[in-house]
């Protein structure tokens, strides 16, 4: 065999090493960028722990005692509720201005279905639930079928909708009073209870347990990586099998039963029914999912992160109120959170790429 033709005589002389890449001399802030990369919730967790530090320090046990703790999440479980349905829309790369509307029509539907028709209140609650559900499935058809702009139906289906909500409750509250004498299970969710001092309710157990859910669900489900890959590239999406029109309609369809399920646990909170609660849980929402570090281009963040983001509006809503600040303090520093959150996905994906 010719020498050139020999090739068991020069494998054998060849290195045995495996290829490696050297990754002990990339810098801090190569390594922060790929946790922050790889770990979306990390920077709202940071803010969050922070935050509680300092308030913590300034007020002492009138901040830092289980009372005080546990109202921030009595104070942030509607957000966090209709929060947890935003973030679903924009990890699609969507948005939805129509969230806090489907609540409060979904509350006055359960309120109007009690008392002006007498149905059953179990009855009256599931078609609260299947109205806010149907909502969301139309804003769902016509952005993923019609190919309409998600911010243009949305804005759309706010102004339907509340005016809607205004015209068939004929702009009248169901008093906490009627409603704890003749429908208590609309109230449920603001039933309260104590555990060692902390003072919770059912919609507060209700926000820990959906957004544990949907944290597993986004991460370890089929659907759940479509979500994030109808977001990221819907064309590649597309391309490797995920229908990308059922997920978007399913999307929608679920934020709008989450938003259901919020003013459901709206009515509670306030004790009433009226179709003037939840006017700014739009904004609020949004807030949150922004502070969060969900990417508003889609694809990249985690529930986690949007519940991270309401505590941080809770704790600095409520030390500042304690510390005896001007509200407007509140949100001045939630307007320059918003500002950071975003300059920092922008800085992220511009690293990344």
């Amino acid at each position: 065999m010719s020498g050139p033709d020999n090739y068991e005589a020069a494998s054998a002389d060849a290195a045995n090493e495996i290829a490696s890449f050297d990754t002990g001399s990339k810098g801090f802030v190569s390594r922060f960028h790929h946790a922050l990369h790889t770990t979306p919730a990390l920077v709202p967790l940071i803010v969050l722990l922070a935050s509680i530090a300092i308030f913590g320090v300034l007020l002492g046990t009138k901040f830092f005692s289980p009372f005080a703790l546990t109202l921030i999440l009595q104070q942030v479980q509607i957000v966090g509720i209709v929060a947890a349905a935003q973030s679903l829309v924009i990890l699609t790369a969507g948005i939805d201005l129509s969230v806090g509307a489907i609540a409060v029509i979904s509350s006055v539907v359960m309120g109007q279905f009690s008392f002006r028709y007498g149905l059953p209140v179990e009855v009256a609650i599931v078609c609260g639930l299947a109205f806010g559900t149907m909502i969301g499935a139309v804003n769902g058809w016509l952005i993923a079928v019609m190919k309409l702009p998600p911010f243009i139906v949305t804005l759309g289906m706010w102004q339907i909708v509340l005016a809607a909500n205004f015209l068939y409750s004929a702009n009248e509250t169901i008093r906490s009073q009627d409603i704890a004498e003749q429908a208590p299970l609309l109230q449920l969710m603001g039933t309260k209870f104590n555990i060692g001092g902390a003072i919770f309710t059912f919609g507060v157990v209700f926000m820990l347990l959906l957004v544990l859910v949907l944290a597993y669900v986004l991460k370890h489900t089929a659907w759940g990586r479509h979500v994030y890959a109808v977001g990221d590239d819907p064309e590649a999406a597309a391309l490797s099998g995920v229908n990308v029109k059922k997920t978007l309609i399913s999307v929608y369809a679920l934020a709008g039963l989450i938003c259901a399920f919020a003013g459901w646990a709206l009515i509670g909170r306030i004790g009433s029914v009226s179709p003037t609660s939840g006017q700014l849980l739009n904004i609020e929402s949004i807030t949150a999912v922004v502070i969060g570090g969900i990417s508003l281009f889609g694809g990249r963040g985690s529930i986690l992160g949007t519940f991270f983001g309401a505590l941080i509006v809770g704790v600095f809503t409520l030390g500042l109120r304690l510390l005896g600040a001007d509200a407007q303090w509140t949100f001045l520093l939630i307007g320059a959170l918003i500002i950071a959150a975003v300059a920092v996905d922008q800085w992220i994906r511009k690293v990344a790429a």
